[in-house]
């Protein structure tokens, strides 16, 4: 089963345009972008036209590569003053400390629940990524509850959040990296999430016959969009998400899901 990530995100805005209808007021969800990426640019118009559908206004800030952390500070707290919510577009250039940066978002408006500072479990909203993960995987009628499940990548975006939120449903889970771990790692898996950003290091002899492969591992390779896994792992998988078009848009749906969730709590 190749899984249609657009269909599922579809299905999700319908029941978001009705949620958008309960705030009579407008919405703003602000989102700060440093420095000039292809794979950034291309996530950032999808999130863009997302919230165009749903009637709500995408504050944008740019800065540039060079921008110190502090400038990105305050561009965080003023678009968290001025917005519903707050993205920081990551991942951050290397001279900017993206933990500090993030630690800035207040909780209320984190609708990616990424500031450090808070453990997994106090965050208001989890991460749409993981959340994707999850409802692709419930949607396809893969049980979670004592699954063996491998997460390849241990990054604050797909990785880490995924392992955290599969434990809290009952996966055996086990993280497995590019520095630490081993490719067998993967053979016995009954779920495999990835989320390394290493295109196409994935192969199929990596694999056991029906695994269900979720690939959010989101990269540029020869100016394309890829993912973790190579496409040929599709035939050895019972479920499997393509890159592009698999997990992206319904973690972008996600991120609307957790500001109309955000917004309730206020209420």
């Amino acid at each position: 089963m190749i899984i249609d990530g657009k269909a599922i995100a579809e299905e999700m805005y319908k029941a978001l345009k009705e949620r958008r209808t309960h705030f009579a007021r407008g919405i703003k969800i602000g989102i700060i972008v440093v420095g000039v990426n292809p794979v950034i640019e291309s996530f950032v118009r999808i999130k863009t036209r997302a919230a165009q559908r749903l009637n709500i206004e995408m504050v944008r800030v740019d800065l540039l590569a060079d921008a110190g952390t502090q400038k990105v500070i305050e561009a965080v707290e003023k678009l968290a003053s001025d917005t519903d919510a707050v993205i920081v577009q990551l991942p951050l250039p290397r001279t900017i400390d993206s933990d500090t940066v993030l630690s800035a978002i207040p909780k209320e408006k984190d609708v990616d629940a990424l500031n450090p500072t808070i453990p997994y479990d106090k965050h208001s909203v989890f991460a749409p990524v993981a959340l994707a993960v999850v409802e692709i995987l419930k949607r396809s009628s893969i049980p979670i509850k004592g699954a063996r499940t491998v997460v390849v990548g241990a990054g604050r975006l797909v990785g880490a959040p995924s392992a955290h939120l599969l434990k809290r449903l009952g996966a055996r889970v086990s993280m497995f990296t590019l520095q630490e771990g081993s490719m067998n790692d993967l053979k016995d898996a009954d779920i495999v999430v990835c989320g390394a950003g290493n295109p196409g290091f994935i192969k199929p002899e990596h694999l056991k016959d029906g695994v269900a492969l979720v690939d959010a591992g989101a990269s540029e390779s020869k100016g394309k969009v890829v993912g973790d896994a190579d496409p040929a792992c599709a035939e050895r998988a019972s479920v499997f998400t393509p890159v592009p078009g698999g997990v992206g848009p319904v973690a972008v749906a996600m991120i609307f899901r957790n500001l109309f969730d955000l917004l309730d709590k206020k209420s």
